[in-house]
């Protein structure tokens, strides 16, 4: 059970890095969608010459929107990398790997499921033990890839140049 141990603290690593990874792109946009939508209030302010009130409900509008930004981008996935919020499963996580690693899997949603089993017999725990052990050399974190976050940097950059 010890191999089935670590093939759980991966997963939790992996869902780790997930989270992170949530966070970066959350980053990166609610910089760019706030900064553009800062941007896009002046314009409105500057050139349409609002009275106090317009004034007062474009502000109140801004708030509403940049707070919105932040739960939705930063807030929720630092609750859920820190676990005050429910984020993704095992069998989530499993897929997601799955989906990188294509010959892993089937074994890896196979030993959650078998994990599951409300009867642990001897075969079920000793093919929990023989699955986990091929899966013990495959890094599940390097499914997740930080540079993917770059494409989302060309969001970042539009509202630069209009500064």
């Amino acid at each position: 059970m010890n191999r089935y141990r670590n093939i759980e603290k991966k997963l939790h690593q992996f869902t780790r890095k997930f989270y992170t990874n949530e966070l970066i792109k959350g980053g990166i946009l609610f910089f760019s969608l706030g900064l553009l939508y800062f941007f896009f209030t002046l314009f409105l302010e500057s050139f349409l010459w609002l009275k106090p009130a317009a004034r007062t409900l474009l502000f109140w509008i801004f708030i509403m929107v940049e707070t919105f930004l932040i739960v939705r981008f930063i807030v929720i996935p630092v609750f859920k990398l820190i676990g005050l919020r429910t984020g993704i499963s095992l069998k989530e996580s499993s897929k997601i790997i799955g989906n990188h690693f294509p010959a892993v899997a089937d074994k890896l949603l196979n030993v959650l499921e078998l994990k599951e089993h409300s009867n642990q017999s001897d075969l079920i725990l000793a093919s929990i033990d023989q699955k986990s052990q091929d899966l013990q050399p495959i890094p599940f974190v390097k499914a997740i890839d930080f540079k993917k976050n770059v494409r989302f940097l060309k969001y970042a950059i539009i509202p630069i140049l209009i500064g």
